[in-house]
C-alpha cells in the first residue's frame, strides 16, 4: 500500500473534487470483478473516486483498505459512500511544452498543453 504525504494528499483532493465516481460496488460487495474494473480505471485514469453503497462506514473503511493493499495504491480521501484512491501511473514519459519556430510560449499556453 503507498503512502502519501500530507501535501499529496492534499493535491490529490484537489485534482479528485470535480470527478465523478467511476466504479460503484453495490450489494454484493468487492468482489474479483469489481476490483478488476478498479484496477483498469486506476491504469487508464490515475485518480478515480468509487462509490459504495453499504450502509455501514466500518465495511466502507475495510473495503478502502482491502483495495488499497491488493491494488499497491493509495487511499487519498474517505467521505461519506465516496472513496479516493490514486495509483500512480507507471513509466508514464513526461510531456515537455514544444516551441514553435523561434517563438517563446506564455504562461498560459504553457498551461493548456
Amino acid at each position: 500500500m503507498l503512502t502519501l504525504s500530507v501535501l499529496q494528499r492534499q493535491n490529490l483532493k484537489a485534482r479528485a473534487h470535480p470527478l465523478k465516481p467511476t466504479v460503484m460496488i453495490g450489494s454484493a460487495g468487492l468482489t474479483t470483478t469489481v476490483l478488476r474494473e478498479i484496477s483498469c480505471a486506476l491504469k487508464s485514469h490515475e485518480l478515480i473516486k468509487i462509490r459504495v453503497m453499504s450502509e455501514d462506514r466500518e465495511a466502507r473503511e475495510a473495503t478502502l483498505e482491502k483495495i488499497c493493499t491488493q491494488l499497491n495504491a493509495a487511499a487519498v480521501q474517505h467521505i461519506g459512500k465516496i472513496l479516493v484512491v490514486y495509483q500512480p501511473q507507471e513509466d508514464t514519459p513526461v510531456k515537455k511544452p514544444t516551441q514553435q519556430k523561434g517563438k517563446t510560449l506564455s504562461k498560459k499556453q504553457l498551461s493548456s498543453r
